[in-house]
């Protein structure tokens, strides 16, 4: 059985946190949050690793990690720019990426076998990692069995300001219903509050299963995708902003039939960095960690 291929998305700005979070160092020893859930990928039994990046910081980028998983794993880089898309859909005014989805297709070329898939700025645990690993080995990469990996929401919100989670529909079973966007969920005196399609704050209760775009796919997702993507440029070419989801393409796979996403369950606690102000928090937890020899000093 081939070993499953961990996708990591590290294209994006940064624009909430100030900079490019992606490579910045947390430890006196310069590990960046990529560091450890590569460490425990490879724990866990991933043999190969494709980082969606930009141009703009490619050798900087590749001077960082190629060393550090030289002779540990395969590894390659693909890249989401604003113009990987058809041509008649490309916007000069646009400076924003498009979005999850479209960095998923991204890495169509570069992957073969079963694989997972993570934000760049996310520490999910090893347990996490794992659980996923095992699931992805389990399952026929000819088929439409998909996973995710969820969280309970109040273990993943920062102090700091706003965040975006899938909010999770599960069925008694154990698998998604269907997976909501919520780009705007806050912590305000102590509670949990979403903002609805009216931009109006509402609760949102704290034990709500939410995604944090940790997703096991067959390469059989590709295929969903890219239909979708046309048909979300055909909509949104002049909407500077607008993001394709990746639970957007989860959300057509789930409303077509032909697949299903089974939800593995994480009771770790999250963490990462939305905000300038999450890195001393992230900083301290990873201080913890490595005392307690959950990782070693220098994982590398």
């Amino acid at each position: 059985m081939d070993k499953p291929t961990l996708v990591i998305l590290a294209a994006g700005m940064g624009s909430r946190y100030g900079g490019l979070k992606q490579m910045d160092s947390f430890t006196p020893e310069g590990d960046t949050i990529i560091d450890f859930s590569l460490y425990d990928a490879l724990q866990a039994g991933f043999g190969k690793f494709v980082f969606v990046i930009r141009k703009s910081f490619e050798e900087e980028f590749k001077s960082i990690f190629n060393k550090k998983l030289k002779g540990k794993a395969e590894v390659a880089y693909v890249f989401q720019e604003l113009d990987n898309i058809p041509e008649k859909y490309i916007n000069p005014n646009r400076i924003k990426p498009w979005g999850t989805g479209h960095a998923l297709l991204m890495a169509k070329d570069a992957v073969q076998e079963n694989f997972a898939i993570i934000n760049a700025d996310d520490f999910y645990s090893r347990e996490a990692f794992v659980s996923m690993a095992q699931a992805l080995i389990a399952t026929d990469k000819t088929s439409y069995n998909f996973k995710t990996m969820a969280y309970l929401l109040k273990n993943t919100v920062s102090d700091y300001g706003y965040v975006s989670r899938g909010e999770c529909k599960v069925d008694k079973n154990g698998y998604l219903i269907d997976v909501t966007e919520r780009t705007h969920i806050e912590k305000i005196n102590g509670q949990l509050m979403r903002k609805d399609d009216n931009g109006d704050l509402v609760p949102i209760d704290e034990n709500t299963v939410v995604s944090m775009n940790f997703w096991g796919f067959t390469p059989k997702c590709f295929g969903f995708g890219e239909q979708l993507l046309i048909d979300f440029l055909e909509k949104n070419q002049s909407n500077l902003k607008a993001e394709f989801y990746l639970p957007t393409i989860v959300n057509e796979i789930l409303k077509s039939g032909g697949a299903n996403v089974e939800v593995l369950k994480s009771n770790a606690k999250w963490f990462g960095v939305t905000y300038k102000e999450d890195k001393a928090i992230v900083q301290k937890a990873i201080e913890d960690l490595k005392a307690a020899n959950v990782y070693p000093k220098n994982l590398w």
